[in-house]
């Protein structure tokens, strides 16, 4: 019996009611409110696109872990448990934490030192011109897809429980969010997250309540696993791609390596949150805080993950991606049942708004106001930035239909990633940490390295290489292309011409002035912290 069959029988003997749906109803005012609120803090187009640079530390460390908070960590990694087990762990520990503690101690004092407000302004200085075009094709397309993932997503939560068609979800949904973000901006969409990250945790917290009494705790859920999905590390071979789901080698430098630091270090969604802050410290804390909540996370999205894979194991066919939802169907009750499903609702809304709005702003700052329409006056670039906002909303309604050929969020999400966040990290590292890489360089290397990337992903749906899982096939194809930009960023300078040192002041960890760029040591002891943490869980749940 297919997974929406067996929902939709559920669903007639406990279908959502009054309370159920006052609930949602509420939150999407709610939403669409703070928008309204403030609207009258977003007239320039700095507080429109970059929030003034003055929200409080606490608001963008919420706001920088509830970006990550999308498709990806609530209706992904829960699909993904079910799917590859207690593995999944992987993305929260090795797959991030590092990555985190990284982009806060290394690459943030030099975002700062920078002055610039972009991901792709800051390629501009470090490289070239024809760098940051590229680099703002492929953002654009990843953000693009990544927000049609989460409208996706998004009917398939609704489908499940109201039974809207695909149209009526994302229009519903696209309707909303373009409210908010084009009425407020970023301070709307970064305090919407700040909302929505408190509906997650109380709409999923009661699940892991129910889970935990159901099985009798850990151990329970642990017992009526399969072995394969009972640990992270224990059974899984050190190199061996093409005949496991995934290998020490894959997911130690896949995982743990490119594709972590690659998404956690470079990209601009969350980058956008962290320089939110309105204090230097706290554009450094910010990531800090939200790498020692997330340590924790996988107790609300990993195990209700495992429980699914234990629940719906015996029917055929199941949909990974309906596991969440599924168990809200089997555990939750009137009122609770409208909790879970807000719950997911903000997590995808979350992940949509901040792709949305971090596109919106590479497109007006990087290329209509630098390229199209330069010394226009600043309302004029506000009213282009809402017209755009709806624009980039009807893109990602058109790639919502791309999300329907895969059977687990998680491998698309990290497949997107090994195509462009894995090579980016490379041209990052070598114009972050060297003075020698070269303009040239840089956008050759970058762009080999994609286009590595996307032979690799081709050779393996052609079948002409093999893999265990999607997911070893995403961990191979980004260190391909890491690999890959990294090698010919570092040959081709050796035959061009690097910038003068003079050029590079304050865009390496070389040549930075440290004016006004202090290392807390608050934030020193919580990244210390954070570590041995992070260390100590990983062997205890190996």
């Amino acid at each position: 019996m297919g997974t929406h069959r067996i929902l939709f029988r559920l669903l007639r003997f406990f279908p959502p009611n009054l309370a159920d749906l006052m609930v949602i109803g509420v939150y999407f005012l709610a939403t669409i409110l703070v928008g309204w609120l403030f609207r009258r803090k977003a007239h320039s187009s700095s507080e429109f696109f970059h929030a003034a640079r003055a929200l409080p530390t606490a608001v963008t460390a919420i706001a920088f872990l509830a970006a990550n908070c999308g498709a990806l960590e609530i209706v992904g990694i829960t699909s993904a448990s079910a799917k590859y087990g207690a593995k999944t762990l992987h993305f929260y520990w090795i797959g991030a934490i590092p990555a985190m503690l990284f982009l806060a101690l290394g690459m943030m004092p030099i975002y700062m030192r920078s002055g610039a407000l972009t991901v792709p302004e800051f390629l501009k200085l470090r490289f070239n011109e024809s760098t940051r075009t590229l680099n703002i094709i492929c953002c654009g397309i990843m953000m693009i897809l990544v927000s049609g993932i989460s409208l996706y997503a998004l009917s398939q939560v609704l489908r499940t429980f109201l039974g809207w068609s695909f149209t009526q979800t994302t229009l519903t949904a696209a309707a909303i969010v373009f409210l908010y973000v084009s009425l407020g901006g970023l301070s709307a969409t970064i305090y919407n997250e700040v909302i929505q990250f408190a509906l997650i945790i109380l709409g999923i917290f009661p699940l892991v309540f129910f889970i935990l009494s159901d099985f009798h705790g850990l151990g329970g859920v642990a017992s009526h696993l399969q072995s394969s999905m009972r640990h992270t590390w224990a059974g899984v071979p050190l190199a061996s791609p093409h005949a496991y789901p995934m290998d020490v080698l894959g997911i130690s430098m896949g995982l743990g390596f490119v594709l972590s630091f690659g998404y956690w270090c470079t990209d601009f969604v969350l980058i956008q949150r962290a320089l939110a802050a309105r204090s230097t410290s706290g554009v450094i804390t910010t990531p800090l805080i939200a790498a020692a909540v997330k340590i924790f996370f996988p107790i609300l999205v990993v195990l209700p993950g495992l429980a699914a894979a234990i629940l719906f194991r015996a029917q055929p066919g199941f949909n990974y991606d309906q596991a969440l939802p599924a168990l809200m169907i089997h555990y939750y009750r009137h009122g609770l049942l409208g909790l879970g499903i807000t719950a997911i609702l903000a997590s995808l809304m979350s992940g949509l708004a901040g792709n949305i709005n971090a596109l919106v702003t590479i497109w007006i700052h990087d290329v209509y106001r630098a390229i199209v329409a330069p010394n226009r006056s600043d309302g004029h670039y506000v009213l282009m930035g809402r017209f755009s906002t709806l624009a980039a909303i009807l893109l990602s309604i058109a790639t919502g239909y791309l999300a329907l050929s895969f059977n687990n969020l998680m491998d698309y999400l990290q497949l997107l990633f090994s195509l462009f966040n894995a090579p980016l990290l490379a041209t990052f590292l070598l114009g972050m940490f060297t003075t020698w890489a070269t303009p040239k360089a840089g956008f050759w290397g970058l762009l080999l390295g994609v286009l590595s990337s996307i032979a690799h992903n081709f050779a393996y749906r052609m079948h002409w290489i093999t893999y265990g899982s999607d997911m070893s096939a995403n961990f191979y194809g980004a260190i391909l292309a890491c690999t890959s930009c990294f090698l010919v960023t570092a040959l081709l300078s050796a035959f061009t011409a690097a910038k003068p040192r003079e050029e590079l002041v304050n865009l390496t960890c070389w040549t930075g002035t440290h004016q006004g760029v202090r290392m807390p040591n608050a934030a020193l002891a919580l990244a210390c912290g954070t570590f041995a943490t992070f260390l100590l869980l990983s062997v205890v749940f190996r």
